[in-house]
């Protein structure tokens, strides 16, 4: 009987986290980048990432975009934000096994994408589906955002949850238990593999 080795990911939300958010005023609020020239990688990322890599995290975007369904931008306006997202991150020597985005959004103003939808966090089929693809141990895996919904994603998968705690999302977040908060993902994967690194793994 072949034996598959099951890998363990982060999971990883991807603005605040990622990339900064980006106050609009026309909105009145902090949000995802709407065009490229509004992105901001957060200082530090790739090292961070590539530090994970080295101790065989595999890891993945999970990332909700529902700015095109408000009527905000276009779709294509915001995959060119994703693109260029991994493209800088592939350039810093960071691989994203693979990347899920959500454009939907029930409260949304435009026809075919404003419905509900299994893909939107919190729901966690994203992290079931890539399990399966790529034979990850959910249980040994973490989810890692800035917002109640990355966490409740994580935790409906039976993954560890880490809260970035960036003031600029702080609404979004009220007493969905975390498992580590740290103030950046940087924060988090030096606590990771400092831990690894004292335990021997």
């Amino acid at each position: 009987m072949t034996i598959v080795r099951q890998e363990r990911a982060i999971f990883l939300d991807r603005d605040g986290v990622i990339n900064s958010l980006v106050w609009y005023e026309s909105s009145g609020e902090w949000e995802s980048p709407r065009c490229v020239a509004d992105l901001k990688m957060v200082p530090g990322v790739a090292a961070a990432l590539r530090k994970a890599i080295q101790f065989e995290w595999k890891l993945f975007l999970v990332t909700n975009q529902p700015s095109a369904a408000k009527g905000k931008v276009s779709v294509g306006e915001l995959a060119e934000v994703h693109e260029t997202v991994m493209s800088r991150l592939r350039v810093d020597g960071v691989l994203i096994t693979a990347s899920y985005i959500c454009f939907h959004h029930p409260n949304g103003v435009v026809p075919g994408l404003t419905r509900p939808c299994n893909c939107r966090k919190p729901n966690p089929s994203r992290l079931f589906e890539a399990a399966r693809e790529f034979q990850l141990d959910l249980g040994a895996s973490w989810m890692v955002g800035d917002q109640d919904s990355d966490l409740q994603c994580g935790r409906a998968a039976g993954c560890h949850v880490a809260m970035i705690e960036i003031p600029e999302s702080a609404s979004k977040r009220s007493d969905v238990s975390a498992d580590l908060h740290t103030a950046t993902l940087v924060d988090f994967i030096e606590h990771l593999t400092s831990a690894e690194g004292e335990s021997g793994s």
